[in-house]
C-alpha cells in the first residue's frame, strides 16, 4: 500500500518533469503554467511531497470536458493510481453538473491504453456511430 497525499496543485516544473518521465512532448514552462492555471479539475498524488500521479481536466464550463492528462510516473505504475485518478475525475465532473445537464467528456488515450478507459465508460472511435478522433500539434515559428 502506497502512503500518498492528494493535492489539487502542481508546479509547472513538476508537471513538465512528470511529462518527461512518461516520455511525453515538452513545451515552455510559461505554456505549462498557463495550462495549469486554466485547469478545471486537477488531482495530484504525492509521495513524500513528490508528485507521482496526476489527473487534469479542462472544460468550457458548458457541456464539454476534456481529460487532458492522466500521468503515473513509471516507478508507481501498476499500483492503481491511474484508476484512482479516473474515479476522482469522473466523480468531480459529475458533482459539477446541475440537474438535467449532459456533459460530453473526451480524451485521447495513449497507444494501448484504450481498454483502461473503456472501464470508465469511454467508447473507442471510430465505431458504428462515431468517426475517428483527430488532433494535431502546431508550433509557432
Amino acid at each position: 500500500m502506497i502512503d500518498y497525499e492528494v493535492t489539487n496543485y502542481i508546479t509547472p516544473e513538476e508537471y513538465m518533469e512528470m511529462r518527461r518521465l512518461v516520455e511525453w512532448s515538452a513545451f515552455p514552462l510559461e505554456q505549462a503554467a498557463e495550462g495549469i492555471k486554466n485547469t478545471f479539475i486537477l488531482i495530484c498524488f504525492r509521495v513524500d511531497g513528490k508528485p507521482v500521479a496526476l489527473g487534469r481536466a479542462v472544460s468550457d464550463r458548458g457541456y464539454v470536458v476534456y481529460i487532458a492528462d492522466v500521468i503515473v510516473i513509471p516507478e508507481y505504475q501498476g499500483n492503481g493510481l491511474g484508476r484512482k485518478i479516473m474515479e476522482s475525475l469522473m466523480e468531480q465532473i459529475r458533482a459539477s453538473m446541475k440537474p438535467g445537464y449532459r456533459i460530453m467528456i473526451t480524451l485521447m488515450a495513449a497507444q494501448g491504453k484504450e481498454k483502461f478507459y473503456n472501464k470508465f465508460g469511454f467508447v473507442d472511435r471510430p465505431s458504428e456511430f462515431y468517426g475517428c478522433g483527430m488532433h494535431q500539434w502546431i508550433e509557432a515559428k
